[in-house]
């Protein structure tokens, strides 16, 4: 149990720590206003400068429409193809689109309305001029647009318009710049501005950080003691838990040797005194046949009971310490085990451990079968499983064994009960072979999967050692 620090009362905050505060806060939000009021400047400067680029791109298209229109009826003039005339046919529809375009974009300054309108004139005589000539052309020739040209002059038209156009985009270029050297100023004004409210900012800030830093170190020193007595506490805590640990699987390396030795004991010793009672009663049974037949029932029945005896030690002697572990390895031992349980519990029981054990490895094949024996006694209690499988299998990592069942599966809580022994006891096994045991849910969730990995080192496929049958006894106790 870990020590802990007992919440304080509520206390409220004191109150020159409550003014540094709202003033660091206050003068947050004066610069947050700055910086506002700043970028809306930038926003407008921005939106001035977009407008001029836009109203000197609509000037020069003008300018190029109607270069373009000129060029279209000179072309036209000297092929007399009405090809050339594409431009002069569409140039009116865009000349006066650009106009409203103008008009909305220069709505804000009267001077500039004033040159626009100059403008309209000037393209509106330019291009009924033109239009003018294209009649002309039409009814006499060339000759006659000769002529024409020799009166009027056109040039002085062009050098109008673009002279217009030209008197409009520096009247917007001063409009841009006077927006910019305003924003400039104003921009001036909001950096010393903020920066005086910052250095404002920081000097509260120090201060309040001078006075969190003396609580910040007062509560350290008491954290540090409690921290000292938790780790004192902790590394009990794991010292106990390791010993409780290394007792346990203590424990169940003594209690496979007591089963072990009980065990022979049992076959031995009482098995050779129950065949040697089994052959006096038949001896006996037989002389008595003729003599005293009542009496020879008699025994015959006292040997059917003995039968049953041998039976009942040899069920005891095969929970104890399966013979066939010893004598035909750990594969057959899960097998005949598998095929029991199947018939007793009438599930559907598959196996898959036809892998190379030395059954001389004691320790692995004994905590291996108990994990199984366990698994499917957990399954028969609890499960209600209709089908049961059960694999060992040696990968690059060791030996994987898996109890896989399709029954109700266990909750999640059930695992980490402090009473589940049989959980446990799989674990220990596990730990005691230098492996791990884990418990999930089973394919597609449905079931249980018990899985226990023992590392390849403690899994040889052959040992070099030789023991006896009963090699449990030789377990470290």
């Amino acid at each position: 149990m870990y020590f802990t620090v007992e919440p304080a009362p509520n206390q409220p905050l004191p109150l020159y720590k409550t003014i540094l505060c709202v003033t660091c806060a206050l003068l947050l939000i004066l610069n947050g206003f700055s910086l506002y009021h700043n970028l809306e400047s930038l926003k407008g400067t921005n939106a001035l400068l977009t407008k001029s680029a836009r109203v000197a791109d609509r000037l020069e298209y003008l300018n190029v429409l109607v270069l373009d229109t000129e060029s279209s009826l000179r072309g036209y003039y000297i092929s007399g193809s009405e090809t050339y005339l594409g431009p002069s046919k569409t140039a009116g529809a865009e000349i006066e689109n650009e106009f409203n375009e103008l008009q909305t974009l220069l709505a804000s300054s009267p001077s500039q309305l004033r040159n626009l309108a100059q403008l309209k004139t000037l393209i509106r005589r330019k291009m009924s001029m033109l239009q003018q000539s294209i009649e002309v052309y039409r009814q006499g020739g060339l000759a006659d647009i000769v002529n024409i040209s020799r009166v009027t002059d056109e040039r002085s038209t062009m050098d109008e318009i673009r002279l217009q156009v030209v008197i409009m985009t520096r009247e917007q270029n001063e409009a841009l710049a006077a927006g910019s050297a305003a924003f400039y100023q104003e921009y001036q004004k909001a950096v010393m501005l903020g920066i005086g409210i910052n250095a404002l900012a920081i000097l509260v800030l120090v201060m309040f950080y001078q006075l969190v830093r003396r609580s910040f170190q007062n509560r350290t020193a008491v954290e540090f003691a409690l921290q000292n007595a938790n780790d004192t506490l902790e590394s009990t805590v794991n010292k106990r838990t390791e010993q409780l640990s290394v007792l346990s699987r203590h424990l169940i390396s003594v209690n496979e040797v007591e089963k072990a030795r009980l065990a022979r004991e049992l076959h031995d010793e009482l098995g050779a005194n129950l065949t040697a009672i089994s052959m006096d009663l038949g001896a006996v049974t037989q002389q008595l046949t003729h003599t005293a037949p009542e009496l020879a029932a008699q025994l015959r029945r006292a040997k059917a009971t003995l039968l049953e005896t041998v039976e009942l030690k040899r069920r005891i002697v095969e929970d104890l310490r399966p013979s066939l572990l010893d004598n035909l390895g750990l594969c057959a031992a899960i097998e005949s085990y598998c095929e029991d349980f199947s018939r007793m519990s009438e599930v559907r029981c598959e196996t898959d451990v036809a892998i190379n054990i030395d059954n001389r490895e004691a320790t692995l094949t004994i905590a291996l079968f108990r994990i199984v024996q366990e698994s499917l006694t957990n399954i028969m209690k609890y499960a209600r499983a209709g089908a049961v499988s059960v694999t060992l299998k040696r990968n690059e990592r060791g030996l994987v064994l898996r109890v896989i069942d399709d029954g109700i599966g266990i909750a999640e809580d059930a695992l980490q009960k402090p009473m589940s022994h049989g959980l446990l006891g799989m674990r220990e096994r596990a730990l005691l072979l230098g492996g791990t045991l884990t418990v999930r849910p089973g394919p597609d969730g449905k079931g249980t999967c018990v899985e226990a990995l023992i590392p390849m080192a403690l899994a040889p496929e052959q040992s070099g050692t030789g023991e006896s049958a009963y090699a449990g006894e030789k377990l470290d106790a």
